[in-house]
């Protein structure tokens, strides 16, 4: 499967674009994706967004830069490689919405399935599983990114966000808790708690 995280200059997927797409092969960890591109004209950045990932306007409008068309087509292009067609994303109703709104704006089409997995909801009926009861604060889920790495025995010591070190921490995730064992090298020197090991 493919884990895919995407960075944005801002939440609404009609206002704002893609700068940047990480994303990893669960079959295979050295087969990953990360490329930039410039935003279109027309789209607009919000500060909250450039400061999550340490970067300026200036930067994600650099006509240098690909554009969002030839960044979308390279990594769906990727994407023919891996077996699979499903995304797992953190959170895929933003990563997908995004992806096959700008795909549909540069009249590209979108070669994958219309289910993801959701590692947010995996992880909370995991937790669910063991603990008897949904992550659950003042009324809200609150099984984020973060969480669910130190549900899994990990930490997230970054201040800036990548989408390719987005999308690996998501993977490894992804695979501590449905296939009970480690995923990636870099992550090695955290240990697979043992509520997650197999039974």
């Amino acid at each position: 499967m493919i884990v895919v995280d995407i960075e944005t200059s801002g939440l609404n997927f009609l206002k704002n674009g893609i700068w940047q797409i990480g994303a990893i092969d669960t079959d295979d960890s050295d087969n990953f994706f990360l490329d930039e591109c410039r935003i279109d004209d027309e789209e607009i950045a919000t500060k909250e967004a450039l400061d999550i990932c340490g970067i300026t306007e200036q930067y994600i409008r650099n006509k240098h830069a690909q554009s969002q068309k030839e960044l979308l087509e390279k990594f769906f292009k990727w994407c023919n490689k891996s077996k699979s067609r499903n995304f797992v994303c953190q959170n895929p109703q933003f990563d997908t919405t995004f992806l096959r709104t700008k795909a549909e704006k540069h009249d590209l089409d979108y070669p994958f399935h219309f289910r993801s997995y959701d590692l947010h909801s995996i992880a909370s009926l995991k937790y669910m599983d063991i603990y008897g009861e949904l992550p659950v604060e003042k009324g809200f889920s609150n099984m984020n990114l973060s969480n669910i790495l130190f549900f899994c025995g990990m930490r997230d010591t970054r201040d800036k966000h990548n989408a390719l070190e987005d999308a690996k921490m998501t993977a490894e995730c992804f695979v501590r808790i449905v296939y009970c064992k480690t995923f990636l090298k870099e992550f090695e020197q955290y240990q697979l708690p043992d509520y997650l090991k197999p039974k």
